[in-house]
């Protein structure tokens, strides 16, 4: 990945989900001089184990070479439904950063309390891996896994793009995006449910 350029641009993935069965995704793509050159969307279902396979979809859609990383907003999204950023990387052939905010024991007790016997979901997060504290440049700090990038690369990018607070832009905007469609299929009926 070459982080120097100023080009450099990251497809940003957040949910937005109210609905009982199913949780809309929003996919932005933006540079880091934090213009918006792009935009998609999906659905995955609420406690189910399809975001891999949206996320790879999402990117298929999007279809942009000059796209240089994934950015996820978690990889554990609409109640449990686990990601699975290596796959996500080797399909794609781009880098995955996933990023999340709290400090936490894990999940794997929730998991097993909410999805007794489903051991591939226990499986999948616990092969996540450790996750970094990064320090960003507003005094916060979030956590973030790379996959397919280095521990440098990942720290920069999650520093590069994270101008307020502790929400990397590229998420900031996507997660605003996914809440106002979600709003719109609950007053719509919208067939993005259906």
């Amino acid at each position: 990945m070459q982080l120097q350029k100023q080009g450099i641009r990251v497809f940003g993935i957040s949910e937005s989900f109210a609905s009982r069965d199913w949780s809309v995704l929003c996919g932005v793509v933006m540079r880091r001089d934090l213009h918006i050159d792009g935009f998609c969307f999906g659905k995955v279902r609420v406690g189910g184990m399809d975001a891999t396979a949206e996320i790879i979809r999402m990117t298929a859609v999007l279809d942009r070479q000059d796209v240089n990383a994934i950015m996820l907003n978690g990889c554990v999204i609409a109640w449990y439904n686990v990601i699975n950023p290596v796959e996500i990387m080797e399909i794609t052939g781009l880098p995955v950063i996933c990023v999340s905010y709290k400090d936490s024991e894990g999940l794997t007790g929730h998991i097993r309390h909410h999805f007794p016997g489903d051991e591939e979901r226990v499986r999948r997060y616990e092969n996540l891996g450790e996750r970094l504290s990064i320090p960003v440049k507003t005094g916060l700090s979030l956590f973030a896994r790379g996959y397919g990038c280095t521990e440098q690369e990942v720290r920069h990018l999650c520093r590069i793009f994270t101008l307020h607070g502790k929400i990397p832009e590229p998420l900031r905007v996507a997660r605003l995006c996914a809440r106002t469609v979600m709003q719109q299929t609950r007053t719509e009926n919208s067939p993005i449910f259906s």
